[in-house]
């Protein structure tokens, strides 16, 4: 039997013409794919009004020297729950690996470090999630969802937010323009 393909560390995008307009021009780090189904952040799209001084005073933690940058959608599941995506330079109880990107924490730990200026030395913050049940990313992007590109930390850290879908299909050697919204049928 075939062992299955799964996605950890690559960046998803959305096709042309997907299906579910939410995810529309969308970046996603995929951070765990396995039998049991799958989790990313959408780290092409930005929450509108928020910032992070705004999260850490919510959190009543102390700014510090932290840059008050935007924060990421991340995704539609659980909305106010916080996410950092970093460069391996850092890790805390709680990380796991998304390599080749980086790694992924979600405790107070990791803001805590990056506001006192011992944090990792590449990071972005994002709130919420996409999620996919056992098999459903699976078929999605059999019906011209999703195309999963390789994981790169450069297009991540390195790209601003607006261009990393087009910087990401052109790391892969594909111009979007050339591409159908639509499946073909044999």
């Amino acid at each position: 039997m075939e062992e299955p393909q799964y996605l950890s560390g690559r960046l998803l995008l959305a096709m042309p013409g997907m299906f579910d307009r939410r995810f529309a021009r969308s970046v996603n780090v995929m951070c765990v794919h396995d039998e049991h189904g799958a989790m990313a952040l959408d780290v092409g799209h930005l929450r509108e009004g928020v910032r992070l001084h705004a999260i850490l005073e919510e959190l009543d933690l102390d700014p510090g020297v932290a840059p008050d940058c935007a924060i990421h959608h991340g995704g539609p599941v659980e909305p106010g729950r916080g996410f950092v995506l970093h460069s391996t330079d850092w890790a805390g109880a709680d990380t796991i690996e998304v390599q080749p990107i980086g790694a992924l924490s979600s405790s107070l730990d990791v803001l805590r470090a990056i506001a006192e200026g011992r944090g990792p030395s590449r990071w972005l913050v994002a709130l919420g999630y996409a999620g996919w049940g056992p098999g459903q990313l699976e078929g999605e992007m059999q019906r011209h969802g999703w195309y999963a590109a390789q994981g790169r930390a450069d297009v991540l850290f390195d790209t601003g937010v607006e261009a990393r879908w087009m910087a990401t299909w052109r790391a892969e050697g594909i111009d979007p323009a050339q591409l159908s919204p639509e499946t073909g049928r044999a």
